[in-house]
């Protein structure tokens, strides 16, 4: 053979282990792929399955965000033309400017990456796309691994087949992290800037986008605001360059110094909201709620509720010089039952009052936690007083009917004499029923209690009226003895109110599930039930409503007065002022106050009327205008 043929030869010999090489290396390979296909998941997960949602707090109106139950994740699922194109093109100008010309990967970026990443032996350069960012996120982790990487491609590669550009971006802004347990574009606008993902602006767009980078580090809250805003600064450089906005558009808003929601502001009206997230997860669970996306429609009214948590602590303040420390509110509307609104304590955001403290629960004279109105079982005072005179009106005892005032020993009660004196410390001798509930007398109230109503007969009309808690069949339960919370008291003199009928207060208007469909509806009405008979009812409410009648005990004008308006309303102040109570009514708004300490430290020996009786009075003249037809 001559040398020529040999090398010929070796050149065959040469080309067909090269093919033989070639066929081997892409068997393996193909080996290798369908072991990684085999426990892929498949892209269709993103339509079989659904992203966690939160379940969301409103109020009545559904315009006002009070609250969000999350779990790990806080999400709300937006469409695509629920977002702003300002915030689709910041997301693109920052993580992927080629989104709509490549295929799901940027090989050139790719290839950047590996370079980079062989350079320094460690894989830390990106070069990822928006697809592959979103099968990363959704069903791969972090690690980089060849593994890793040849399954992320592979689903890249068939996510892009199946669905179009759309479809990927919208999923890709529903899942992104954007800080703390914000996901998706919808939650980071409102957590961020109390907007919807489709009112951002531009540099509020280019902000958000920049935070995609590093949520945790660039967050808004924290030391690298600098940073963030710099980011922002490059991301809309960079859409002017690919021609999203002017030079102009990019000018202005690169001179826009960002205004960020007060984190303070995620959980509005917060004793009433929280007592509601405890009944959803009572009848729901809590990673249901966490889980499902749920819109929650309270019954509170945004505009009353602000006015009341302004008006405690405007109270509170004015009677610090009474040692008052703390104030509770809660505000009804009589012929449905709707809660309008209820403050538990002064301020729930704020620091315990430190004097008296201790580790010890409702230890501190200003408990800001502690929900005074639905969980404050404290002392009524003569706040109940109404519903002893109408148990006794409803055995047919006239108005009219007259009782002795005049000292009185009832006898032995709990190992001593029962002897309670009045108010002031005065008797007056001969006085009509009218004469002594609108005076708020005690010894006369105590024979209406003991006499004519029948200590067994009151208490079945108060807790038909909606005192739930227990209290004591002796002759001071008319005077304060026992104990109850703002609500239950404020909702039982609704019976008055509705002329006789008894409505039970609720909080929950609708739930909607995640599609929109109605789950739960509030149905008030059918809870409706007479309690005491309408002319009992407007004889009490005639008594507490005379200015005439009350002048003699709290002179005119009052506390107890509104001018333009006939309002029913009673005070009560227990022996030991450890209590200021008012709770006041017309037709349509039901209005209760209480003011004391978190400890039951004693106030100083003024009237309920000057302190409990002026908050109320303030609530009533401001929100009055806005109930009444």
């Amino acid at each position: 053979m001559t040398k020529k043929s040999k090398i010929f030869s070796f050149f065959i010999w040469l080309g067909r282990a090269v093919i033989v090489l070639f066929f081997l290396m892409a068997a393996i390979g193909s080996i290798i792929f369908l072991s990684y296909l085999r426990d892929l998941p498949q892209p269709e997960s993103f339509v079989e399955s659904q992203f966690n949602q939160p379940t969301k707090i409103y109020d009545a109106t559904g315009q006002v965000l009070l609250y969000t139950v999350v779990g790990q994740e806080n999400r709300t699922v937006v469409s695509y033309d629920q977002i702003s194109p300002y915030l689709r093109q910041a997301v693109l100008a920052a993580e992927d400017s080629q989104f709509y010309q490549h295929h799901g990967l940027d090989w050139k970026g790719l290839g950047r990456a590996i370079l980079v990443d062989l350079k320094l032996k460690k894989p830390l350069e990106g070069g990822s796309t928006i697809t592959q960012q979103l099968i990363r996120s959704y069903f791969l982790n972090n690690q980089k691994t060849l593994k890793r990487k040849t399954e992320e491609i592979i689903l890249t590669l068939e996510l892009e087949r199946k669905y179009s550009k759309k479809q990927i971006l919208t999923w890709y802004l529903n899942q992104v992290p954007f800080g703390s347990n914000f996901y998706g574009v919808e939650v980071a606008s409102e957590q961020y800037f109390r907007k919807h993902a489709k009112d951002i602006s531009l540099p509020e767009a280019a902000t958000l986008a920049a935070l995609i980078k590093a949520p945790t580090y660039l967050s808004p809250y924290g030391p690298h605001l600098n940073q963030l805003i710099d980011r922002r600064n490059y991301i809309l450089g960079r859409m002017e360059k690919l021609g999203y906005i002017t030079k102009e558009q990019m000018t202005a808003a690169q001179k826009t110094q960002p205004h960020f929601q007060n984190i303070r502001n995620v959980l509005k009206a917060p004793h009433f909201t929280l007592h509601v997230v405890k009944e959803l997860e009572d009848t729901y669970g809590k990673h249901y709620l966490q889980r499902n996306g749920l819109k929650v429609y309270t019954t509170l009214n945004w505009p009353i509720q602000e006015e009341a948590e302004k008006v405690i602590q405007e109270g509170v303040k004015r009677n610090r010089l009474y040692h008052v420390y703390n104030g509770s509110l809660v505000a009804i509307d009589p012929q449905t039952g709707k809660i309008l609104a209820l403050v538990g304590s002064k301020d729930y955001f704020a620091s315990s009052y430190p004097p008296h403290c201790s580790a010890r629960q409702n230890q501190c004279l200003f408990d800001p936690k502690f929900d005074v109105a639905h969980l404050g079982e404290r002392h009524p005072g003569s706040s109940l007083k109404p519903f002893i005179y109408a148990t006794a009106f409803e055995k047919g005892i006239s108005p009219s009917h007259i009782v002795m005032d005049e000292k009185t020993d009832f006898g032995n009660w709990g190992g001593k004499d029962y002897i309670p004196n009045n108010y002031d410390h005065r008797f007056r001798g001969p006085v009509t029923l009218e004469q002594a509930l609108a005076e708020s007398l005690n010894v006369p109230s105590v024979k209406v209690f003991l006499y004519l109503a029948g200590i067994q007969d009151s208490l079945k009309t108060l807790k038909a009226a909606g005192i739930s808690s227990p209290l004591p069949a002796v002759p001071s339960l008319v005077l304060g003895a026992g104990d109850v919370n703002l609500l239950e008291l404020t909702g039982a003199y609704g019976i008055f109110a509705t002329g006789g009928y008894k409505i039970k207060p609720f909080d929950i208007l609708k739930i909607e599930d995640s599609q929109g469909n109605i789950i739960f509806q509030a149905q008030s009405q059918k809870e409706k039930r007479e309690v005491i008979n309408p002319q009992v009812a407007q004889i009490i409410t005639r008594i507490l409503s005379s200015e005439k009648d009350r002048a003699p005990m709290f002179g005119y004008h009052s506390n107890l007065y509104i001018p333009g308006y006939q309002v029913a309303v009673k005070t009560g102040t227990n022996d030991n002022f450890q209590d200021f109570w008012t709770i006041g009514y017309t037709s349509h708004l039901i209005t209760g106050v209480w003011l004391g300490n978190n400890n039951q430290a004693p106030m100083a020996k003024v009237p309920a009327v000057t302190t409990a009786g002026w908050v109320w009075n303030k609530f009533m003249s401001r929100v009055l205008p806005d109930v009444t037809p």
